[in-house]
């Protein structure tokens, strides 16, 4: 009787599934460097380069929950993620792997998730989506204001699949309630936390700094590990993000899809390689989201730059465009055009030709990428690789970077690939500014709303910096 019981206890600590710091070391492999779930653009040849360039963890583009429970032949569900191939989720080459869901209904949810817990190492629900789609569907960070709802959809997949469940949010306009929000998420199963440092209604052109403060007191309020995400544009700004905010890893978003080789060349141990180790001074840093830097408070001197960190990005094009080639998994024609618009950007505003010629490239839904469908857009990124075949003699990287006066940062020569920002929403005139403010007081006033908003609204007239 003795044996049998010994026995089950062993089964049970073999087949159990790991949670929390557990499941982040001895299944995830403790990952610092992180890309975030981006629609339409964390697809899987994506996740093929960024694991080349340092990506140690990846998230799958959000999945409308819906999605999986169409026909399983169907042209939709594969496009999301297709199973038939055997290349998405493949141990060998897709790992490790989070699922990211949105939904608002716990039944179907974790249905779901049920059809792909097998193929990924944890699915994660999206609490952080700030896009009227989002608004509309009610999910995403629309989803915030029921915290009823929301502990069901964490608690049915963390108590129902072999998987663990993490989630992705945004914080609220005060530490007190993201602190408690995080908490809640904690309660309900969540194994892992991305906070990003953004209320919900800041995106686009009002997008603002990240909050690194919230941030790091979600990370001193919970037991499980946190990623942090906001402010990342240069591997400079990754290991301030790290000691300010305390968390586990980085996840970066539009940085990482504007430059894949963010994360290029750095360990595990990011004071160990990090660019920023010959320097305490970051690219830009914000552990709040208050007005932009002074003149007096702009830093005077920036850690070096390293080509590693910021190749030739026609060579990362035609990389690209190289892997998703070689993939039986297809990868959809918006997400290419998508991706060598943004990889090529610093080039294409003054390459103006070429750029008429991408966005006019047509791909037939039934070409073949693999021999010659593709050519198009090949020969755009080679033409713009002979162009940029530039050199300059005698001068340093540095020496060629020129700095944005309005913001302080590096400016690295066209043919580089580097971060992008939006500029800022000029401040209305004086008399508009008023009037403004005016009635943002008595819509405050009228609906109650925090003193918060009114905060938010005026700092969106003068921070200059979205910052993704």
């Amino acid at each position: 009787m003795t044996t049998t019981t010994e026995n089950l206890t062993t089964l049970e600590s073999t087949t159990r599934k790991l949670a929390g710091y557990q499941f982040y070391r001895e299944v995830l492999g403790s990952p610092k460097y992180v890309v975030a779930p981006m629609v339409d653009q964390s697809e899987l040849a994506w996740r093929r380069l960024s694991r080349r360039y340092g990506a140690q963890l990846i998230y799958t583009p959000m999945i409308n929950a819906k999605v999986r429970r169409l026909p399983k032949q169907s042209f939709i569900r594969n496009a999301f993620f297709d199973l038939e191939t055997g290349e998405e989720g493949d141990p060998t080459a897709d790992r490790p792997l989070i699922v990211q869901f949105c939904g608002n209904d716990p039944e179907k949810l974790l249905k779901s998730a049920k059809a792909l817990e097998d193929h990924c190492d944890a699915v994660d629900l999206n609490l952080g989506c700030p896009q009227e789609i989002a608004k509309k569907g009610k999910y995403g960070a629309f989803l915030q204001d029921d915290w009823d709802l929301i502990y069901k959809l964490v608690n049915i997949l963390h108590v129902n699949l072999s998987i663990p469940v993490t989630a992705k949010f945004r914080v609220f306009s005060t530490v007190e309630k993201t602190v408690e929000y995080a908490k809640m998420l904690e309660r309900a199963g969540a194994q892992i936390l991305t906070c990003h440092g953004r209320i919900r209604e800041q995106r686009g052109q009002n997008a603002g700094l990240a909050d690194w403060a919230k941030i790091r007191a979600v990370k001193e309020a919970v037991s499980v590990p946190v990623f942090a995400n906001g402010n990342i544009l240069f591997q400079s700004d990754i290991e301030v993000c790290l000691r300010e905010t305390g968390c586990d890893g980085v996840m970066s978003a539009e940085g990482q899809l504007y430059n894949v080789a963010l994360f290029s060349g750095l360990t595990s141990d990011p004071s160990s390689t990090s660019p920023s180790s010959t320097s305490t001074v970051p690219e830009h840093s914000s552990s709040t989201s208050s007005a932009p830097l002074s003149e007096t408070d702009k830093p005077t001197a920036l850690p070096p730059l390293k080509l590693s960190q910021h190749p030739r990005h026609a060579d990362l094009a035609l990389e690209y465009l190289d892997i998703v080639k070689s993939l039986k998994t297809r990868t959809s024609v918006s997400a290419i055009k998508g991706h060598l618009f943004k990889i090529m950007r610093p080039a294409l505003s003054r390459e103006t030709d070429l750029r008429e010629r991408l966005g006019k490239v047509t791909i037939k839904k039934t070409g073949n990428f693999a021999e010659g469908a593709l050519q198009p857009y090949v020969d755009v990124c080679l033409e713009m690789k002979e162009r940029m075949d530039v050199r300059a003699e005698g001068k340093s990287l540095d020496e060629l970077v020129t700095i944005d006066e309005a913001t302080g940062l590096r400016i690295l020569p066209h043919w580089l690939t580097q971060p992008y920002w939006r500029s800022p929403k000029p401040a209305p005139a004086t008399g508009q500014f008023f009037l403004s403010l005016f009635l943002a007081f008595l819509l405050s006033s009228s609906h109650g709303l925090d003193t918060s908003f009114l905060s938010l609204f005026v700092n969106s007239l003068f921070r200059p910096s979205p910052f993704r």
